[in-house]
């Protein structure tokens, strides 16, 4: 049971800091609260339509905010960080706020309830339910519904997708509660699927035909007449292939021959040795006779 009141008190203490921002930072446009515990502390996002007026002159009215997060509420080192709402109009809390205070100006409750379905939907939303209830037009209670669009009520989308402000409007005859709900634009209920189209290369590339329903070959044709005019294509393109390998082979052939030989150098024949001139006898003198004989 610790456990349990732990959470509840804690809760408790989140709702109380809630009500408290709604009612300093109604000028600015109260458009939300969100706080985290930390290890450095709590930190405290508030969300507004002028953070301007929030962070006030040289941060005093910030100042006493996270004086007051800490010692009226308890919270551990509280660091309060402003943030401005882009569009308002898709605000639930904010929308809430400013339907009160048209009820409280002097608005009858269908002209404003009417006026803020369409600003709702002029800023693209989904959807938008408004719900006023209290003493309308007579003495007693009764409620209004102006509704526009896609409204979840249960589930996912709901958890997700939709967004919920609740504000009061004070009047003479009493209280009036405006409740406002908005889808977002964004929001992608379970119904809606969307179809890839296939790339352009995959549209190219033709599918193969299942053997349980061929593709290519009509109804009337059995399936042996397919048969044969398989394997002529198959035979087409062989011849082809062989006619382009031997064009190949003939173009490789004549650049061959048309390269000219190089020249070969014959080798010098080599020269005899010269034989070593011999020297004739020269024929003897004859002899001259001796004068004595």
């Amino acid at each position: 049971m610790a456990g349990e009141r732990k959470f509840v008190t804690e809760n408790i203490r989140r709702v109380l800091l809630k009500e408290y921002f709604m009612k300093e930072v109604k000028r600015a446009g109260f458009g939300g609260i969100d706080i985290q515990r930390t290890p450095m502390g709590t930190r405290v996002t508030l969300l507004t339509e002028r953070p301007g007026l929030v962070i006030g002159r040289r941060g005093s009215t910030i100042k006493m905010l996270t004086e007051a997060v800490e010692f009226k509420f308890k919270f551990d080192k509280p660091q309060i960080e402003v943030i401005e709402v882009k569009n308002p109009n898709l605000n639930a809390q904010i929308m809430a706020e400013k339907l009160a205070a048209a009820l409280e100006r002097g608005w009858h409750f269908r002209r404003a309830g009417h006026s803020t379905v369409r600003r709702i939907m002029g800023a693209k939303a989904r959807g938008c339910q408004i719900i006023i209830s209290g003493k309308l037009t007579g003495n007693r209670h009764r409620m209004e519904k102006f509704k526009e669009g896609h409204i979840k009520f249960c589930g996912d989308p709901k958890i997700k997708w939709m967004e919920e402000g609740f504000s009061v409007a004070k009047l003479k005859a009493g209280v009036i509660g405006v409740k406002v709900q908005i889808m977002h634009p964004n929001a992608r209920l379970p119904d809606e699927v969307s179809v890839i189209k296939p790339s352009a290369l995959a549209a190219q590339v033709e599918p193969e035909a299942k053997p349980s329903e061929p593709a290519d070959v009509p109804a009337e044709k059995p399936v042996e007449d397919v048969k044969p005019e398989k394997t002529e294509k198959k035979g087409k393109r062989a011849e082809k292939k062989a006619a382009k390998a031997e064009k190949k082979k003939a173009d490789a052939k004549e650049k061959v021959e048309e390269k000219p030989a190089p020249a070969v150098k014959e080798p010098k024949p080599a020269e005899e040795p010269k034989a070593a001139p011999t020297e004739e006898p020269k024929p003897k003198a004859e002899e001259k006779p001796k004068e004595g004989d």
